[in-house]
């Protein structure tokens, strides 16, 4: 448990920016005329700067626009781009697993057959036109002082004793996302429904705890860091582990009866102006070098079976097996986006949560 514990302390991430922000990188060469690659990407650019820079180390002559964004405003901008006959992003990067799948379905991206292509995770590669770039696991957190005299929940089970056996001594101090205003709580809770045939009970013992919801993982765990919650539920791990490694208060579970893990996703628009650049960024993405940078500079875990060390889904998968439910590039992604399921999910949580 220690081992995963360290590894989960290097999964540091930043929150998606609030609003889209450009930052131009020169071509290192020098090149006044360089050709420049475009990247709608909802990653944080501070984080992106070491991929940036790695990139351009092999491709000096190549300069590149990071236009860092929210996860709709990624899709959006390429859709209606695409719609109105411009051109687009070369490359786009996101956390939306759904809205990415969506747009390679829906033709707004192109093949893109790499040297890693063949290599990668099939679970990993739709049609070699999305890829999943990131591997990071949904976790508990809590207040390592509010655990002294006992383990912190294991599992969801776990989880609803643990609530239910606390009552008042808990009320209102646990935290989850709001799944009507968190891509990646949505995504996280309609995983939960598909694995776990009892998780309406998680959801009414929230309930029960009068359970706070958010919209970032940053609200959850800075509460459960100053004490004023006890545990929060589902949080990407990234996020999680970044404070945890800044606030020793913070501790990590990773669920023992299952862990989902989701993705971001990279694609290049069929729509770009320049997709031969988009192609090479995502190979380098791939490459060895760059999964490498991922892991290590990023703190992200990589996807690639190349890379070795801690930081790599293959280690993870070493130490929890089949603990570890990876969410597939897949079209059942599109599931997601379906506005009447959609919506009976966001009724029915409304509805368990408020039971008393």
């Amino acid at each position: 448990m220690m081992r995963i514990f360290q590894f989960l302390l290097c999964l540091t991430a930043l929150p998606a920016s609030a609003a889209a922000d450009t930052t131009f990188y020169p071509a290192p060469s020098g090149k006044t005329d360089a050709p420049v690659l475009v990247v709608y990407s909802s990653l944080d650019e501070p984080l992106a700067k070491p991929m940036i820079a790695g990139f351009q180390a092999v491709n000096p002559d190549i300069a590149v626009r990071y236009e860092d964004m929210l996860t709709g405003e990624v899709y959006d901008r390429i859709v209606k781009e695409t719609d109105a006959g411009q051109k687009t992003a070369d490359f786009a990067f996101s956390s939306a697993m759904d809205l990415q799948v969506k747009l390679a379905n829906d033709g707004y991206a192109q093949p893109s057959d790499l040297p890693m292509s063949e290599q990668w995770p099939s679970w990993a590669n739709w049609r070699n036109t999305a890829y999943a770039l990131t591997f990071e696991p949904a976790v508990f957190v809590y207040h390592k002082p509010s655990f002294r005299d006992e383990p912190p929940p294991a599992t969801r089970a776990e989880f609803v004793d643990y609530l239910r056996k606390k009552g008042d001594a808990v009320y209102g101090r646990i935290g989850t996302y709001d799944i009507e205003r968190s891509g990646v709580g949505f995504l996280f809770m309609a995983r939960d429904q598909e694995q776990f045939g009892d998780i309406w009970s998680v959801i009414q013992a929230m309930g029960a705890a009068g359970v706070k919801l958010y919209s970032t993982s940053q609200a959850i765990v800075e509460r459960v860091a100053d004490g004023r919650f006890v545990l929060g539920y589902n949080i990407l791990g990234s996020y999680a582990a970044d404070w945890a490694s800044r606030h020793p208060d913070v501790g990590i579970v990773l669920p023992k009866d299952y862990t989902v893990v989701m993705s971001r996703i990279g694609l290049v628009p069929h729509a770009a102006a320049s997709p031969e650049l988009g192609k090479r960024y995502l190979e380098f993405f791939m490459s060895k070098g760059g999964q490498t940078i991922m892991a290590r500079e990023l703190q992200i875990p990589a996807v690639s079976p190349e890379v070795a060390g801690n930081n790599t889904a293959t280690t993870l998968r070493e130490m929890l097996g089949g603990q570890l439910k990876p969410v597939p590039v897949s079209l059942g992604l599109m599931v997601y986006l379906d506005q009447v399921k959609r919506a009976r999910l966001i009724d029915r949580w409304n509805e368990v949560l408020r039971l008393q």
